[in-house]
């Protein structure tokens, strides 16, 4: 029987408003909604009086400018970034220089190629990259880089110390999977940083996009099952005879929105090279012109 995944489909995103979530946390929610953002960007502010804003959000005046409202005389004293990817990261430029505060987290994005979403912000250096482990804090909070490649090969996950609670950007998600795209995104490196957060056991997930995830445990070895599954059904594919990627997508993504198609296939193609890399799976290297590239033919090892 398939894994379920206990999805979190119902949020309120409050948009404009600089929301509580616990007592160290407040979020604010820009309005650029869509296929791979849900309800939009959560923009996480941690502290307070001297705060760190985690996930700026696309550079969008009125997202920028509520920020700046709701936060009025309290001082930001780091710009924190999961990974770049244009509705996460841009903002900061932005802010960076009407406040005057550090881009602190993940180092510029890697490998450029198809993102499937909102593309990747190029432009992003940071003044303080941090590496798994290394903290950035201020009063009353510490927050703890999590080196999580995957989604992308510089994405880094948060964990507030003083709750327990780890802000997980696009690593894990409460209301869909992970969109894993070549070149930059890896399912080998994304399965191994999905066992790193299972056996952190934080108390809670807040997610980019959507709801906390209250039950992390239970979740993340929903996800796991899930990718693990999808691996048997792609070689599953591969014994019937079925050897490209649209092909497979068809098949196994029937229910899905089709505009997710394409995502789906990049996710597809990510768990072969995962399995060429492991021996189990070949590729006709005459009918695609580069590891990243969708077409051509594949076959069981």
């Amino acid at each position: 029987m398939p894994t379920t995944i206990p999805f979190l489909r119902e949020f309120e995103p409050a948009y404009g408003t600089l929301v509580p979530v616990s007592p160290l946390i407040r979020r604010l929610v820009a309005a650029n909604s869509g296929p791979f953002t849900a309800w939009g960007t959560g923009t996480y502010v941690v502290g307070r009086g001297q705060v760190a804003v985690i996930d700026p959000g696309p550079d969008d005046p009125s997202h920028v400018a509520a920020l700046e409202s709701a936060l009025g005389a309290e001082t930001v004293i780091a710009l924190v970034i999961t990974h770049t990817h244009m509705d996460h990261s841009p903002a900061a430029a932005t802010l960076k220089k009407r406040w005057r505060a550090p881009t602190i987290g993940c180092g510029p994005h890697g490998a450029r190629g198809e993102t499937t979403e909102a593309g990747a912000d190029y432009d992003y250096r940071p003044d303080r990259q941090l590496v798994d482990g290394e903290t950035v804090a201020g009063p009353g909070w510490t927050l703890t880089a999590v080196a999580t490649p995957g989604h992308t090969s510089n994405h880094l996950c948060f964990c507030l110390e003083e709750e327990s609670a780890l802000f997980t950007g696009d690593h894990v998600m409460g209301w869909s999977t992970t969109v894993v795209s070549p070149p930059d995104g890896d399912m080998s490196a994304y399965m191994q940083s999905l066992n790193k957060v299972l056996a952190r056991g934080d108390a809670i997930l807040y997610p980019t996009h959507g709801a906390p995830i209250t039950a992390p445990r239970p979740f993340v070895e929903a996800l796991i099952a899930h990718r693990l599954e999808r691996e048997a059904q792609v070689l599953d594919c591969l014994g019937a005879g079925i050897e490209q990627i649209p092909a497979m997508v068809a098949k196994l993504y029937a229910d899905v929105d089709p505009r997710l198609h394409r995502a789906a296939g990049r996710s597809l193609l990510s768990h072969l090279l995962k399995l060429i890399d492991e021996g189990r799976v070949r590729r006709d290297a005459e009918s695609a012109t580069a590891r990243d590239d969708t077409r051509g033919r594949f076959s069981l090892a």
